[in-house]
């Protein structure tokens, strides 16, 4: 009897892959024997479309040393840091992976996870009611309930992104009563959106800006994702962007009713109203963002919002991904699967969600028909159809 390979699992967006990326495969590698990436598909955290497609990230991802990919469905993956975090978690919990691996600006899972447990405790809730509302953004109001129970040096984690979201998979671990060990490694490079003062290691967003202004990507990601990257640029099949989708959000927005805002995921009371009569003033999407824009309501919230919109995501869905969508495998991925035994049904083909029929069914169409829109925000447009055309990919 072969003994149990021990799995680690990374949620991710590889958006694109880098430098760092592949420095945290390479050491999920060293300390397992098989790696699991829960990747978000078409559609991304930041309410944008992914600048590659999710065939294409899943391919480079089995190149740089994943062994299996499955896709985090449309509503975790265009989500807050809870919801985000709390569908990966599941997902790599069904599949009984033995790690939680995360890159962390302060690599201190202990630290994390006291925050994490006083973020879930009766006490959070009376020291958040305490903090002056005075127009402070919820974020802002649970760092400072935060401060108020265990000091600074838990607080201060809320300063950073994947601190933040390290915290997210911590307290989604407890909720879940889940058997993953979470490990946090030190991030490399720079953060979300800002320059890298170590050249090697860029940012997703630097690379991103690169690809979007015709940036040479030469020597700054690995060789095999500059030659995908090139291939990609030269059909017009890269870099996906919003641009291209604008009017056509705008459009759907100005044909809204208040009601119709109001059914979307993640939306406070009132807020409905503003999107409304932004939706009709806005011209663009930039302007539209800063017309609904608040202190209480962040950039990133409302771009989330605004894709919701667009995509016709409904508030009411389950709490947690209803499957296990394969987007890609390795030998060893295969392997990872056959000896898994999951918890929730595993998905390859479009014939396996009609045979779940049901809200199966139903969540993969969500799926599918925001994939058929993605198609529009490249250059060259896809056709429709590409979630069910696309086969599983093998490296």
């Amino acid at each position: 009897m072969m003994e149990k390979l021990k799995i680690s699992a990374v949620i991710c967006e590889f958006n694109p892959l880098h430098m760092g990326h592949k420095l945290l495969l390479d050491q999920m590698k060293a300390i397992s024997d098989g790696i699991v990436c829960v990747m978000s598909g078409n559609f991304v955290q930041r309410g944008e479309p992914a600048i590659l497609d999710k065939w294409a990230r899943t391919r480079l991802a089995l190149q740089n040393g994943a062994d299996l990919i499955v896709e985090l469905p449309l509503p975790w993956a265009c989500s807050g840091a809870e919801h985000f975090a709390a569908g990966g978690v599941a997902l790599a919990e069904a599949l009984r992976c033995d790690l939680l691996v995360f890159g962390s600006e302060v690599p201190d899972v202990s630290r994390m996870d006291a925050a994490a447990e006083a973020l879930l405790s009766p006490k959070f809730s009376e020291s958040f009611s305490e903090v002056p509302d005075k127009g402070l953004s919820f974020a802002q109001r649970r760092e400072a309930a935060l401060h108020s129970m265990l000091g600074e040096t838990a607080s201060s984690l809320l300063q950073k992104p994947n601190c933040i979201l390290g915290i997210e998979y911590l307290k989604a671990i407890r909720r879940q009563n889940a058997a993953l060990t979470p490990i946090a490694i030190p991030r490399e490079g720079a953060g979300h959106d800002r320059a890298a003062e170590n050249q090697e290691y860029r940012s997703a967003g630097e690379l991103r800006h690169l690809l979007r202004t015709g940036g040479k990507l030469a020597g700054l990601v690995l060789e095999n994702v500059c030659v995908t990257l090139e291939q990609l640029l030269s059909s017009g099949h890269c870099p996906a962007s919003l641009s291209w989708l604008e009017r056509s959000i705008l459009c759907k927005l100005r044909t809204m009713k208040p009601e119709d805002f109001s059914a979307l995921p993640d939306l406070s009371e009132g807020l409905e109203n503003r999107l409304h009569t932004a939706a009709r003033e806005a011209r663009s999407l930039e302007e539209l963002y800063s017309l609904v824009k608040s202190k209480r309501y962040s950039h990133a919230r409302i771009r989330r919002l605004v894709m919701s919109a667009f995509l016709e995501i409904p508030s009411g869905l389950p709490e947690l991904p209803l499957y296990l969508r394969i987007l890609g495998m390795t030998e060893t991925g295969a392997r990872i699967l056959k000896d898994a035994t999951p918890t929730l049904p595993v998905a390859v083909r479009p014939v396996d969600f009609e045979r779940l029929g049901g809200s199966f069914a139903n969540l993969f169409r969500l799926e599918a028909r925001a994939d058929d829109l993605y198609a529009l925000a490249f250059p060259t447009p896809f056709p429709c159809g590409r979630d069910y055309t696309e086969k599983l990919i093998k490296v």
